[in-house]
C-alpha cells in the first residue's frame, strides 16, 4: 500500500514540512539504483567537507549502506556524501538512492536536518552555520522552528540572532513551526490578554489569543501570571522592542459578555449526567441515543482526564490541544444554543 505524500504547504515556512520528510515521508519513497557518475556533488552542510577516514571505515563494512538521497530535478546529492564516498572506494558503479522531488530551497535546508538528526552528526561549529544559512533564505521563521531544523536549542538560535548583523531581525511577525505568524514583541497583546482575562475569566485560550492576537501558549502564561498577581509581560521582556499595538488590535475593545456561572466539578457533572441518561425523552428515541452517547465522551473525559492526558503521545499533544480547545468553543455555543429558545420554540409556546 503507498502512503500518502507529504505535501508542501502553502506558505513560506516549511519547517514542519520538511521535519515531517526527515522524520517519515523520506523512508517510504522508493529505492533506485542510479549510475554514481550521473550524480552531482556541490556544497555540504559541513565546514571541513567529506571526513575520508569515516568513508573508509563505511567503505570497510560488509553490510549494505542505506541509500542517498538526490535532488531529482538537478541529480545533486542532498544526503549522503560518506556513503557516496565509501561507494566509490569500493569500486561500485551504481548506488541505492531515493529522490526529492521539491525545490534547490527546501533540498539545501533537509541536507541540514537530516545531517543533524543521523549519521556522522553536524559539530556545532557547523549547526551554527546551518542556521545562520537558515536566517537568509528563511528570515520570517521563527527561533525555534530554525532550532527543529538546525538541531540547536530555541535559547541558542535567539543568540545567534541576537548576535547577527541586524539582517535577520526585520519583520514584526515570525513564522512558527505550526506555519501560524505571530508577533515578534507580544508586549501588547500580553495586556490586552490580561484584561480580557480579567474580564472573563473562563474564556477559552483559543477565543482569548484571536482577540489578542498572540498563541494559545502565550495566554496560557499571561493567565498564570494574572493568578498569582505578577505582571503579564515578563520583566526581561518590558522596553526591548519599542513597536506600536498593530492596526487590527489598536481600536479593540474587550466585549462586555456577562460572566459565566462557576464551573461545576466533575461530581456534579456526572450526576446530571446520570439523570439525564434516566431520562424516556432522550432513551426512546434516536436522537436522544445520539446526544447521550455524545454526552457519554465528555463525561469519561471529566472522570479521567489526566490518565488520558497521560495516554497520548508526546507528539500529538499539541494538535490534539488545539483540536480540543476548538471543540470546547463549540461546546461553549451549543450551551449558549440551548440556554436560548429558538424562533420555533418560542412561536409554539406563544401558540
Amino acid at each position: 500500500m503507498t502512503a500518502e505524500p507529504i505535501e508542501r504547504p502553502p506558505t513560506r515556512s516549511s519547517s514542519d514540512y520538511l521535519l515531517a520528510l526527515r522524520d517519515k515521508g523520506l523512508n517510504e519513497a522508493p529505492v533506485e539504483l542510479v549510475r554514481i557518475q550521473e550524480l552531482y556533488v556541490s556544497s555540504s552542510p559541513r565546514a571541513d567537507g567529506v571526513d575520508q577516514e569515516y568513508a573508509r571505515t563505511l567503505a570497510d563494512t560488509e553490510s549494505e549502506l542505506p541509500p542517498i538521497l538526490v535532488h531529482r530535478p538537478t541529480m545533486r546529492v542532498v544526503d549522503g556524501l560518506h556513503r557516496l564516498a565509501a561507494a566509490r572506494s569500493r569500486g561500485q558503479d551504481l548506488i541505492h538512492v531515493r529522490y526529492f522531488d521539491g525545490d534547490s530551497t527546501d533540498a539545501d535546508l533537509l541536507a541540514i536536518a537530516l545531517n543533524v538528526s543521523h549519521g556522522r552528526p553536524l559539530c556545532l561549529e557547523d549547526r551554527v552555520g546551518a542556521a545562520e544559512r537558515i536566517f537568509a533564505s528563511h528570515p520570517e521563521w521563527s527561533d525555534r522552528a530554525v532550532a527543529a531544523v538546525a538541531g540547536l536549542s530555541a535559547r541558542k538560535i535567539a543568540e545567534i540572532r541576537r548576535n547577527s548583523s541586524g539582517t535577520f531581525l526585520n519583520g514584526a511577525r515570525r513564522i512558527g513551526l505550526d506555519g501560524r505568524a505571530r508577533p515578534v514583541d507580544s508586549t501588547y497583546g500580553r495586556e490586552l490578554a490580561s484584561r480580557l482575562i480579567k474580564e472573563n475569566p473562563t474564556a477559552s485560550l483559543r477565543t482569548i489569543a484571536r482577540q489578542a492576537g498572540i498563541s494559545p501558549a502565550t495566554v496560557a502564561d499571561v493567565r498564570g501570571r494574572v493568578m498569582r498577581g505578577e505582571d503579564p509581560v515578563p520583566a526581561r521582556q518590558r522596553g526591548h522592542l519599542k513597536t506600536a499595538p498593530p492596526a487590527h488590535l489598536a481600536a479593540h475593545r474587550p466585549p462586555t459578555t456577562p460572566r459565566p456561572a462557576k464551573t461545576r466539578s466533575a461530581a456534579e457533572l456526572g450526576t446530571l449526567f446520570d439523570t439525564l441518561r434516566r431520562d424516556p425523552s432522550l432513551r426512546f428515541n434516536e436522537a436522544g441515543r445520539h446526544t447521550l452517547r455524545m454526552l457519554e465522551a465528555a463525561a469519561l473525559v471529566a472522570r479521567d482526564r489526566q490518565r488520558i492526558v497521560e495516554s497520548v503521545p508526546a507528539h500529538c499533544k499539541v494538535q490534539m490541544s488545539e483540536l480540543v480547545q476548538g471543540y470546547a468553543e463549540i461546546w461553549e455555543l451549543f450551551a449558549h444554543d440551548l440556554k436560548t429558545p429558538s424562533e420555533t420554540q418560542t412561536d409554539t409556546e406563544s401558540a
